[in-house]
């Protein structure tokens, strides 16, 4: 496989999300599918309500239809997969129970937490399947820590819900995660193309090209919201090809923008449960900077560029340059 394919690849996924937006969009309206927005938010994403949600199906259909059309059919091919579409069903129902209900939550906690450990499972039975080392790779050095399996799959339980919800947190601003996510899943591609892990690597462009496709239509002022459709689905992707590329540590660094929200959010509440204090003016972090008076355009901007060096520098300690 060449740089060529995963080009290809995601410049695929781009149009085929490019070709959905004008058709989901529409029928999204028509169900009546819009957006509950929490009133303890920003008082500023109030006129947001009403806006069609679920666009996630955007990219999740962009992406499997340009994923199963140029990679292989292995096991790894059925992690990306699983991984992916799994989180992304779980995202799916929690959406369509907001709608249904017309309230701002969906599933309980329990709920998701039951639905993301089944998918969990399920990958995990999947690289047990393929052999797939237990080792971790500490990023930078030539370091592996290699617990056994009793260590690494319950590991990886946690890694993906981590992973996941600290994606779904930073989808708060229009054009946010999209912007974000991209330059994670083009560094990913390229470390899994040097480490010849091709439906990692092509999985990551697919995924690349579907969230750019949609940004097109995600961007402020926001024709459609992907919903936790397409942020959980975003999630499971992201935490499949750090785990078939070997490089799970590394996420620390090139999903550092995830990492930084999912802390904000930890740091906040558990400041206020234990203080009585709140360290931001409210979280996950791209909040803070909102309320105090960046535009939404400027949140984006700002943090695209903290990922896109965030990914550089992960792309290089992962040998992908």
């Amino acid at each position: 496989m060449d740089l060529q394919l995963l080009v290809l690849t995601a410049a695929v996924s781009f149009v085929l999300a490019l070709l959905a937006g004008p058709l989901c969009i529409p029928l999204l309206q028509r169900l009546k599918f819009g957006q509950q927005v929490r009133g303890e938010g920003p008082q500023a994403h109030l006129k947001k309500a009403g806006t069609p949600t679920m666009g996630g199906i955007v990219i999740l259909l962009a992406f499997t239809l340009a994923f199963a059309k140029f990679s292989v059919v292995n096991t790894e091919f059925y992690v990306v997969l699983t991984a992916t579409l799994g989180f992304g069903l779980i995202g799916l129902l929690d959406d369509w129970i907001k709608i249904a209900k017309r309230r701002s939550m969906g599933l309980t906690s329990l709920q998701k937490l039951a639905g993301q450990l089944f998918f969990s499972a399920i990958v995990c039975a999947l690289l047990i399947r393929s052999g797939h080392g237990t080792g971790l790779s500490i990023p930078g050095t030539s370091i592996v820590f290699d617990g056994g399996a009793g260590f690494y799959y319950p590991f990886i339980v946690i890694m993906l819900l981590a992973i996941s919800n600290a994606v779904n947190f930073t989808d708060g601003v229009d054009g946010l995660l999209s912007s974000v996510s991209a330059p994670a899943f083009g560094a990913y591609a390229l470390i899994a193309m040097q480490a010849t892990q091709f439906p990692a690597a092509l999985g990551s462009s697919a995924m690349a090209g579907a969230v750019l496709g949609f940004l097109v239509y995600n961007a402020h002022p926001a024709k459609v919201f992907m919903g936790d459709t397409g942020s959980l689905g975003i999630g499971g992707a992201l935490g499949a090809v750090a785990i078939l590329t070997k490089q799970e540590l590394l996420f620390l660094l090139i999903g550092g923008v995830f990492v930084i929200e999912m802390l904000s959010v930890v740091l906040q509440v558990l400041s206020f449960k234990t203080r009585g204090k709140r360290i931001f003016k409210m979280s996950p972090i791209h909040h803070h900077y909102e309320l105090s008076g960046w535009s939404e355009w400027r949140i984006v901007a700002v943090f695209f560029g903290v990922s896109l060096i965030l990914a550089a520098l992960g792309l290089y300690l992962g040998k992908g340059l």
